[in-house]
């Protein structure tokens, strides 16, 4: 019973096989999810219509990599150590599962992943550079996964070959880290852009206040402190500044919404918003002090009933 035990590993070994194969998923997600958003930002698509909130940075999957990739190669690490020790643990138990889930996983998704390619050039479709781009990168790293562990099934690999996949693999985070960075910009400029994209986000929820009041009223607010006057709402102010943003009403059924932003926008996130179903408006800005001008159609928006007395 004590050498069954041993072959087939106990809680050990299930727990550091599980960290091992839970930190390789979460790293090639994290990679493919980096590299995707650096090729959105380097090669803007055109969008037709509009699009929903989506943010262009790179802090979630750039903090993933930083401090799952150590703990990755801590794990397998300890794992190689002890199958050297007992080499027939690993024809045993989790890791065997593990390995078979892993490739059946990364052969769906090369797969799937060339059908696409073929899909778009036979049906016709426009075969862009993002497009491609980001076929290479699943290319590429499935690959790479499904080709090491291959090779740990087959027994082929040395402990010079596993020193050269975790180079291989630094180099890759490493090497999509800077190019990231070399794209978006530093952490200090990811800052600039997440305080844009609030204040784009409060000047929405603004417009939104502006046309509640005039569906109310039949009429547009003088200022901001009369639409928050008689209800709940509080004007929001700038993040950065902590200064309130600017409304100015032009006439009758128009006006402006005004902020200071640090950078222009490009266009490709969110630049078009539904305000209603019926209405579209584009938020994109340059740097500095922009002005939104906004118009109210009295169509969409009936006046209020008078009361009966």
């Amino acid at each position: 019973m004590e050498t069954q035990t041993n072959k087939t590993g106990g809680a050990k070994d299930f727990f550091i096989n599980l960290g091992a194969i839970v930190g390789l998923y979460t790293l090639v997600v994290s990679l493919i999810n980096l590299l995707f958003t650096v090729i959105n930002k380097a090669y803007p698509q055109i969008m037709n219509g509009y699009n929903y909130f989506g943010s262009s940075s790179i802090s979630w999957p750039v903090a993933t990599l930083i401090i799952f990739f150590p703990i990755f190669i801590f794990l397998m690490w300890l794992m190689e150590k002890e199958y050297i020790r007992e080499p027939e643990m690993k024809n045993h138990g989790i890791h065997k599962w593990l390995t078979y889930i892993t490739l059946f996983i990364a052969g769906l998704v090369i797969a799937g992943d060339l059908i696409t390619v073929l899909y778009y050039f036979i049906d016709g479709q426009e075969l862009t550079a993002a497009f491609l781009l980001k076929v290479l990168v699943l290319l590429v790293v499935v690959s790479s996964v499904f080709i090491y562990f291959v090779s740990d099934l087959r027994n082929k690999l040395t402990t010079k070959s596993r020193i050269f996949w975790r180079i291989y693999m630094g180099v890759i985070i490493l090497g999509s880290i800077i190019w990231g960075f070399s794209v978006l910009g530093s952490p200090q400029t990811q800052r600039l852009y997440k305080y844009d994209e609030q204040k784009v986000n409060d000047l929405m929820n603004l417009n939104n206040e502006v046309i509640n009041f005039y569906s109310n009223k039949g009429t547009l607010p003088k200022t901001m402190e009369e639409m928050a006057s008689g209800n709940y709402y509080v004007a929001p102010v700038d993040p950065q500044t902590q200064k309130p943003y600017e409304y100015e009403k032009t006439n009758n059924t128009t006006y402006n919404l005004c902020a200071e932003f640090n950078k222009a926008s490009d266009g490709t996130d969110d630049s078009t918003r539904p305000v209603s179903p019926y209405e579209y408006t584009t938020w994109t800005h340059p740097a500095g002090r922009y002005c939104f001008s906004q118009t109210i159609n009295p169509n969409l928006y009936s006046k209020p009933a008078p009361m009966i007395r």
